[in-house]
């Protein structure tokens, strides 16, 4: 079998493909009168190794985002980075990270009443990997609507990102450590 390169909107076309085929074979399987499979779930294939700037969104959004009670931004913190892992799961590293990390930032992140992000002020930045930088900001707006500060009205919380060079990464909140 011939392995293809990953090209940025491929996976959207393997999953149309995958949708139709699907479709046709369920099409086909109601005339034999035999129940048809359950078409297979299609989903992003894992990030590239030619970096983070590669990884495709995630087109998996809660229908209405989440009600976080917290009282204030250290509690709301842990909801903010659990959000973050559920909508990003692909691309969370399992287990300890390596020793020596490519990058590590500290981003604060501001949030009006709906969770919607309002402003990201880096606190630390990885200035050796402006990509790293980029991606980190495109994912927490992609993962917008986060869970509502209801207690709070709206939100500022700072998070750390520990960045693996695959692009996979751990936040500190949740973070299993370090070999």
């Amino acid at each position: 079998m011939t392995k293809t390169k990953d090209t940025p909107g491929s996976w959207k076309i393997r999953s149309l493909t995958l949708g139709f085929t699907a479709g046709a074979a369920a099409i086909l399987a109601g005339c034999s009168g035999a129940p048809a499979p359950a078409p297979p779930v299609a989903t992003r294939p894992p990030p590239a190794s030619s970096g983070p700037a590669s990884a495709a969104p995630s087109e998996t959004r809660p229908a209405a985002p989440k009600v976080s009670n917290a009282a204030n931004p250290r509690d709301y913190r842990r909801d903010a980075a659990q959000h973050l892992y559920d909508q990003n799961a692909d691309r969370i590293w399992k287990g300890k990270l390596q020793p020596n990390l490519y990058a590590i930032g500290t981003l604060q992140v501001e949030l009006d009443r709906n969770g919607l992000v309002t402003r990201l002020h880096w606190m630390r930045a990885p200035s050796h990997a402006p990509e790293v930088v980029k991606e980190i900001e495109r994912t927490v707006r992609e993962a917008a609507p986060f869970p509502t500060p209801s207690r709070m009205g709206k939100v500022t919380y700072t998070e750390t990102w520990l960045w693996d060079k695959s692009g996979r990464f751990q936040l500190d909140t949740l973070t299993e450590g370090q070999l």
